[in-house]
C-alpha cells in the first residue's frame, strides 16, 4: 500500500507540477514523512533524490531549450547556498522534541527541523496566496541573487521554485526555455543539497539499501511517468491553478510539521 501511494502522488505531481517549476517537494514531502520514521531532514532528502531525478529526466526532454547564461548566473551562488542550508538542516535535525503534546493515544512533538520547516512553508504557503507576491520579477540583474535565496531555501526545505520564478520571470525566456532553464538550475541546487544530506543519512536513519531505497525508487519511476504524460497532454494547465493548490498543501504540511504530526 505504501508503494501504491506514493506512486501516485508522484506520478500526479510530476505531472501537474512540469509546467509551473514548483510544487513536487511540497506535495512528496508529506508523503515521504508519512512511511519513514525517521526525522522531517530524512524525509526531504528522499523528496530530494525523487526531485533531483525527476529533473534529469526533464533535461533529458528539454535541455535544448535552456538558456545557459542564466544558469550559470543563478548556479554559481546556488550551490554553495544550497549546501548551507542543507547543512542547518542536519543540525536541526540533531535536536530532540521541542515540546510534546498526546492526542489518541499517541504523543507528538516537533524537532528543531519540522518546526523551522513548518514555519517556513507556513510563510512561503501565505506569500504565494498573495496577488502582489505572484506578480514579483526581479530584474536580470540580480539572478546571482536568485541563485542564492534559491539555493539556501532549497536546502532547507525542500522549497525553491517558486522563488526562482521571482528571478526568472524577467529573463526574457519564452515558455520553453523558461521551463527548461528553470530545470537546469534546479538540478545544481539538488546535486548541491543531496551531497550534503548524504553524509547525514547514516546519522538520521536512512538505509541506502533498505525499504527506503525500494520507496525512493518507485516515486521515481511514478515521477518520470507524470513528467513524460505531462509533456503531452498538460500543455493548457495554468501555473495559477497550481500555484494555488501547492499553497494550500504548503499550509496544511507546514501546520503539521509544526505541530509535530510529520516528522
Amino acid at each position: 500500500m505504501d508503494m501504491i501511494v506514493i506512486a501516485v502522488v508522484a506520478a500526479l505531481a510530476s505531472a501537474l507540477t512540469l509546467y509551473s517549476g514548483f510544487g513536487l517537494g511540497t506535495i512528496l514531502l508529506p508523503v515521504f514523512a508519512l512511511f519513514f520514521p525517521v526525522p522531517v531532514a530524512v524525509a526531504v532528502a528522499a523528496t530530494g533524490v525523487v526531485h533531483l531525478l525527476n529533473n534529469v529526466f526533464k533535461a533529458g526532454l528539454l535541455w535544448r531549450q535552456a538558456d545557459w547564461r542564466v544558469v550559470l548566473r543563478f548556479g554559481l551562488t546556488a550551490v554553495p547556498a544550497a549546501m548551507l542550508g542543507a547543512w542547518l538542516l542536519a543540525r536541526l535535525g540533531d535536536t530532540p522534541r521541542l515540546f510534546e503534546w498526546s492526542a489518541l493515544g499517541r504523543q507528538f512533538g516537533p524537532t528543531g527541523a519540522s518546526l523551522a520547516v513548518g514555519l517556513l512553508l507556513l510563510i512561503f504557503a501565505l506569500l504565494e496566496l498573495q496577488s502582489w507576491f505572484q506578480k514579483l520579477a526581479a530584474p536580470p540583474r540580480l539572478q546571482p541573487l536568485g541563485g542564492l535565496v534559491t539555493g539556501f531555501f532549497g536546502g532547507l526545505t525542500g522549497q525553491q521554485g517558486a522563488l526562482r520564478s521571482i528571478f526568472l520571470l524577467r529573463a526574457g525566456l519564452a515558455a520553453k526555455p523558461f521551463i527548461a532553464t528553470g530545470v537546469m538550475i534546479a538540478i545544481l541546487v539538488d546535486l548541491a543539497r543531496l551531497s550534503t544530506y548524504a553524509a547525514s543519512f547514516s546519522a538520521l536513519g536512512l538505509n541506502p539499501d533498505g525499504q527506503e531505497a525500494l520507496l525512493v525508487g518507485v516515486g521515481t519511476l511514478a515521477a518520470f511517468a507524470g513528467a513524460w504524460a505531462a509533456t503531452r497532454h498538460l500543455e493548457k494547465l495554468t501555473i495559477t491553478a497550481i500555484r494555488s493548490l501547492v499553497a494550500v498543501l504548503m499550509c496544511v504540511i507546514g501546520l503539521a510539521l509544526c505541530a509535530g504530526v510529520l516528522g
